[in-house]
Formats: C-alpha cells, sequence, structure tokens
C-alpha cells in the first residue's frame, strides 16, 4: 500500500513538472485552436465560479458574473501574455472587477443583505439548534463581509475561500505583497470588529 502511494506521488510530480514545462505552449495553442482555449476553460472554470460565489453568496449571480468573464477573457484574450499561472491570475483579476462592478450597481448590496436574511431566517425554522447556531453564525459572517470595502472582500475571499498565496493576491490585485498582507490584517480586523457589534 504504501509503496503505490510513493509511486502515485512520484507520477503526480511527473505530471506537475510536464505541465509546468507545457505552460506557455497550452496557451500558445489557445490562440489559434478554440479545443485548446476550451481546454484552459474547463481547467479553470470551477475555480472562477467558486471565487465569484464566495464573494457573491448567490449561486445564480455567481454563474452570471462568471459567464461575464470569460466573455472578457475570450474578448480580450489576445492580450494577454503569460504562463498558465499568470492566466489563473488573469482571470482572478477580471473576476474581481466583475464582481466589484456587480456590487456597485443599483443597490444590489441592499437587496443581498435583505435576500440573506430572509433565507437565513427561513432556514433557521427548520434547523435544530446546533444548525441554527452554524446559520445565524454564517449570516452574522455574510453580513459582516459585504459591509467591508471590495477591495477588503476580495483579499479575504483569495486567501481563504481560494486559498491563494499572499505574492499571488499580490498579483491579482496589481499591489506589492506587503501592501495586501496590511490590507489583508486591516480587513480581518475590521471584520472582527463588525462580527462582534
Amino acid at each position: 500500500m504504501i509503496v503505490g502511494t510513493l509511486k502515485l506521488r512520484r507520477t503526480v510530480g511527473v505530471d506537475n513538472d510536464s505541465k509546468a514545462a507545457n505552460d506557455g505552449q497550452s496557451i500558445a495553442e489557445a490562440r489559434t485552436d478554440p479545443a485548446a482555449f476550451a481546454q484552459l476553460y474547463r481547467r479553470h472554470y470551477d475555480a472562477v465560479f467558486r471565487y465569484c460565489v464566495h464573494r457573491l453568496f448567490e449561486r445564480q449571480t455567481a454563474e452570471d458574473v462568471t459567464s461575464a468573464v470569460f466573455l472578457k477573457t475570450i474578448e480580450n484574450f489576445g492580450r494577454f501574455k503569460g504562463t498558465e499561472r499568470q492566466f489563473r491570475n488573469w482571470l482572478y483579476k477580471i473576476a474581481t472587477n466583475a464582481v466589484n462592478e456587480h456590487l456597485r450597481k443599483a443597490a444590489r448590496k441592499d437587496a443581498m443583505l435583505k435576500g440573506a436574511r430572509e433565507q437565513i431566517s427561513s432556514r433557521a425554522a427548520d434547523c435544530e439548534d446546533t444548525m441554527n447556531e452554524n446559520v445565524k453564525n454564517l449570516a452574522v459572517l455574510k453580513q459582516a463581509m459585504l459591509t467591508l470595502k471590495p477591495r477588503y472582500q476580495t483579499i479575504i475571499t483569495l486567501r481563504f475561500f481560494e486559498n491563494l498565496k499572499l505574492t499571488e493576491i499580490s498579483e491579482v490585485l496589481g499591489s506589492s505583497p506587503g501592501t495586501v498582507r496590511s490590507q489583508l490584517a486591516r480587513a480581518l480586523a475590521r471584520l472582527r470588529n463588525k462580527i462582534r457589534n
């Protein structure tokens, strides 16, 4: 059993190395081959969608925003120069802009808060005590997150829900890692204060 696991780890390591070597090649192929672009789309769709869900807290809205992200990606793909890792970060940057634009439009924030409260209230009536407490905590977290600046929401989501490193977040946001680190600390402090109140 242990030998099989070691073989699997070695195989995975080799696959990761070959993936890194072919990184630029897959981007180059995607420029001219729609099937290659479709592979990039399939490889990155779930991560972008998950990010949008974590920022927007609504599956349907996240689906719409994710579609807009990939439409924007197709429109601007000719200008992208970089590796697939940079492509992923570029997608997060486009997604961040799309989510922020969505949140700015016509009092969506208030409607989302009201919808979240109603949804939580209806779920809470059906839950047992422990689940009820979890639902209440989630509602408090959602409300607290939505009161933060969009940039702080982005940093918290990328760090804790998408597990990006500070250097990757800095690349997505176009800031230095030190700036992202200090903004993350401020965002968490504000989030803690909102939750306590």
